[in-house]
């Protein structure tokens, strides 16, 4: 991992302007019946940016590939992982080609709607945050699993607690940086842990996360959710080897 940057050297706030390409970057995991329409969803959203829409396709066994085929053209972008790797990898993929100056993590399946880009644009757009976050728990949803929901909100206290934030929905993939942030920032998790490794080095940074409502489709397992309780667990350990390790590591 890069060295933590002291946060007295933090990018500087962006002036209005500063931004003008929205870099969006979709982990897809046999999505075939839904990636089509995230991507409908994404083409139709007004954004005060240009948009590149990049789709990592982790492996699908289940004839996404030729979905995502079909709906390459010169904003949607499609990699390939020739096997499964995990959500984390194919961000990092993701990254590696991301060419704009603000970057978004979008999933492939229907929970997060893309109208919702605006509301996490904003505070970024008008220099107020430099990392914002959607937050499922503060605006409409659909709720989601009981123990999914006490998961979401336990992580979210041990984030508070290691790292001295106030946020409320650590583990949401509605993830937004000005990449200045990023620069630098080397990501490991290959698995679901992305979210909590991404989460505490951008504040042991010095980085302040701006939260925003969004809107929330929760599904189960059975519709084809694929995070389980299992992944809480690699969450926890990383919040904690993240919080303690060294900095260079």
């Amino acid at each position: 991992m890069a060295r933590d940057m002291d946060p007295s050297r933090q990018a500087a706030p962006p002036g209005e302007g500063d931004h003008h390409l929205l870099s969006v970057i979709m982990p897809v995991f046999n999505e075939r019946s839904t990636v089509a329409e995230v991507v409908r969803r994404a083409r139709r959203v007004d954004l005060p940016l240009d948009l590149e829409l990049i789709a990592v396709d982790d492996g699908s066994s289940d004839g996404t590939d030729k979905v995502l085929g079909a709906l390459s053209d010169s904003t949607v972008r499609i990699v390939t992982h020739a096997a499964n790797r995990g959500k984390g990898a194919a961000i990092r993929s993701g990254l590696a080609l991301a060419r704009g100056d603000v970057v978004l993590i979008q999933d492939a399946d229907l929970e997060y709607d893309p109208e919702d880009w605006p509301k996490l644009l904003d505070p970024l757009l008008r220099g107020k945050a430099q990392v914002v976050y959607g937050s499922r728990f503060t605006g409409e949803r659909k709720n989601m699993l009981p123990l999914h929901w006490i998961g979401n909100r336990f992580l979210s206290l041990v984030t508070n607690v290691l790292y001295s934030s106030t946020l409320s929905d650590m583990e949401t993939c509605y993830k937004l940086f000005d990449r200045r942030v990023l620069e630098g920032l080397t990501v490991e998790s290959d698995r679901f842990d992305f979210e909590p490794e991404i989460t505490a080095k951008v504040l042991r940074r010095g980085y302040r996360i701006y939260e925003v409502p969004i809107s929330y489709a929760g599904r189960e397992v059975s519709e084809g959710k694929k995070i389980t309780w299992r992944d809480g667990f690699g969450a926890l350990r990383a919040l904690v080897r993240y919080r303690f390790v060294p900095p260079d590591r």
